[in-house]
């Protein structure tokens, strides 16, 4: 078995990000993983359930995932691997690998997601297209969902302008959901990359879309819901954006547009109001920046590379933490308070910090360094 076979047995297994980390650093590469055995896994913390799919999983499970991937333009990446998203790996619930085809570096770039209804207004539609193709060539790259709608003309916009869109599936990438997106898929492969954490052949499922969604807001600096009605999956897709400290914008509209009742409800909540592209470029600007900054960083994070992981050098923002954080354990609202950054970025400084492990979390959503955990034990 070669070591592709075994990172994709590995993908099939339910672990965590934690989980990954461990095993590939005290064990080392994934073939040695899967010959170590449960004691091994054991001691890197694998549920029961992780270590019987370990055990049972055979090359036959993932024939169709391996043959995909023979062609040029189509990658696997996995947590810790070059062109993992910094941003995507922050979430507690991160997959633990994605299927793309086309463009992998775009995965690294910053993003902004465009998402909304699946039936909106022509000028919600032509919003979408719009600010999709003025804002690639201002250098991010749309994000969203590959649904008919705003998720289309979103796409189709950013292919109007630098071709810089990704297209998060939920189903497996030799698949199209919905059918009338096949064309619109292809120019995005093309130009762009479609991404997917489901193995090859997975159909649609309707439990995939919030997984799906996830994925979407969690890659992207900002989340701009341009059309929602109430209780639309857009609106958990910006809740999801809110709860993980990214941006969320939202388009007004006429009182009478029942697409508009669930962007002025997030602009009650807080969302930013935007009637131009420069109001989202305003706010993302540092953003992009810190993203592109976290991104150097996690390259250097391999997990198969834990001497390159010890070796990393703290820049100004990581030690201002640090210092904050002393040697007893704290919130991210009191690091916030102490230091002076903001939430966002104290989340993905701690991050960063908890995978070289200078820190590590405790109950209760605390942090405490990591020595101070090592002088108690």
């Amino acid at each position: 078995m070669d070591e592709l076979a075994a990172r994709l047995i590995l993908l099939r297994a339910p672990l965590t990000g934690a989980h990954w980390f461990a095993l590939f650093r005290r064990i080392g590469t994934a073939t040695d993983i899967l010959a170590a055995g449960e004691g091994a896994w054991q001691e890197c913390g694998l549920t029961k359930r992780s270590m019987e799919v370990l055990s049972t999983s055979t090359e036959s499970l993932i024939t169709n995932d391996y043959e995909w991937l023979q062609h040029s333009r189509h990658h696997l990446v996995c947590l810790g691997d070059e062109h993992y998203p910094a941003l995507l790996q922050q979430l507690a619930d991160a997959p633990t690998g994605l299927f793309v085809s086309g463009n992998v570096q775009l995965l690294v770039q910053p993003q902004l997601a465009i998402v909304g209804s699946r039936n909106p207004t022509p000028y919600g539609r032509e919003v979408a297209t719009a600010f999709a193709k003025h804002l690639t060539h201002c250098g991010l790259v749309i994000t969203s969902g590959l649904a008919e709608g705003i998720d289309a003309a979103s796409h189709r916009g950013a292919l109007e302008g630098t071709g810089q869109t990704i297209a998060v599936c939920g189903t497996g990438l030799d698949s199209v959901y919905p059918a009338s997106s096949k064309s619109l898929s292809l120019a995005i492969e093309e130009r762009g990359a479609l991404v997917s954490e489901f193995p090859i052949g997975t159909e649609a499922r309707k439990y995939h879309f919030p997984l799906r969604n996830r994925i979407i807001s969690g890659l992207s600096l900002g989340t701009f819901v341009v059309e929602a009605a109430l209780h639309s999956g857009s609106l958990i897709t910006a809740k999801q954006a809110g709860d993980y400290g990214r941006e969320v914008f939202a388009l007004p509209g006429s009182i009478h547009n029942p697409m508009a009742k669930g962007c002025h409800l997030l602009i009650r909540q807080g969302a930013k109001l935007v009637d131009s592209a420069e109001d989202i470029l305003n706010e993302l600007g540092p953003l992009a920046t810190l993203a592109q900054s976290l991104t150097r960083v996690s390259a250097s994070a391999n997990p198969s590379d834990s001497q390159a992981n010890s070796d990393m050098v703290l820049d100004k923002d990581y030690k201002i933490l640090l210092d904050a954080l002393g040697f007893e354990a704290a919130s991210i609202d009191q690091l916030v308070e102490r230091s002076g950054l903001k939430a966002d970025v104290v989340a993905s400084i701690l991050l960063i910090l908890e995978l070289e492990e200078h820190v590590a979390s405790m109950p209760g959503g605390l942090y405490v360094r990591a020595r101070s955990i090592n002088a108690e034990a």
